[in-house]
């Protein structure tokens, strides 16, 4: 099985191409710029280099989030439209999954956490038991205090990756006592990981509908801006 893989999630877009348990190709770009202008640009260009045709993929994975609202859509509305095109399936992913899957084998715990602003963070709590990726948490919007808080409870070395480990570190190795980083190359969302993931559930038949929607986890700042404006709940 044939797959490509991508993720638009955060300031990082990146694309990759898998068959079976053999990556044939990535391309990251970890700089601002429009991923609506360059995410297509960069699948086609992956795709000539290796010499496969988008009718050679049999499955697509992407990242759901959490992340930038605007870099979800794009990477949900890229892979749907593929998906609906060649009329092959898709799956999408977390993209704390994926930054988790970047660090295997970890001892102890492991924390991605994507910057979500205004002290926040979006972050999940992994374990590697008999060499799986076990998730402890939901997918969480917290506050930087209020997760090393719940970190110290844990009594364990903590190994963080994201790319708001560049904002917090001095905060981090302040409050806890036995703290790792991940190197800088390993800090934003790899299609690789990404698609190895998902590879597993295409294989499962465990595939998306039309329908999925985005992991935003909080509402968007539009919304919190109309309901901190008229008092009441957007949804209601």
């Amino acid at each position: 099985m044939k797959i490509l893989s991508l993720d638009s999630a955060t300031e990082a877009a990146t694309c990759a191409v898998i068959e079976d348990d053999k990556l044939l190709g990535e391309i990251t770009f970890n700089y601002k710029k429009q991923h609506s202008v360059i995410l297509m640009t960069i699948i086609d260009t992956l795709l000539k280099q290796i010499g496969t045709n988008i009718k050679d993929i049999d499955g697509f994975v992407v990242s759901k989030g959490p992340g930038s609202f605007t870099g979800l859509r794009i990477g949900m509305a890229t892979v749907k439209g593929l998906s609906e095109g060649t009329g092959k399936p898709y799956v999408s992913i977390s993209s704390l999954d994926a930054l988790a899957n970047n660090l295997p084998f970890t001892d102890g715990i492991l924390c991605p956490i994507l910057d979500a602003l205004r002290g926040n963070v979006y972050s999940a709590i992994y374990t590697y038991n008999e060499n799986k990726l076990k998730r402890l948490t939901d997918y969480m919007v917290i506050s930087m205090d209020e997760l090393l808080t719940m970190l110290k409870s844990k009594e364990s070395s903590v190994t963080f990756i994201g790319d708001a480990t560049y904002l917090y570190k001095d905060k981090i190795t302040n409050s806890l006592e036995s703290t790792n980083f991940a190197p800088s190359h390993l800090n934003f969302v790899r299609a690789a990981a990404l698609g190895e993931l998902g590879f597993k559930e295409l294989l499962n038949n465990n595939f998306d509908s039309p329908h999925t929607a985005p992991l935003y986890i909080r509402k968007s700042q539009a919304e919190r801006e109309y309901e901190l404006r008229t008092g009441k709940d957007i949804n209601e």
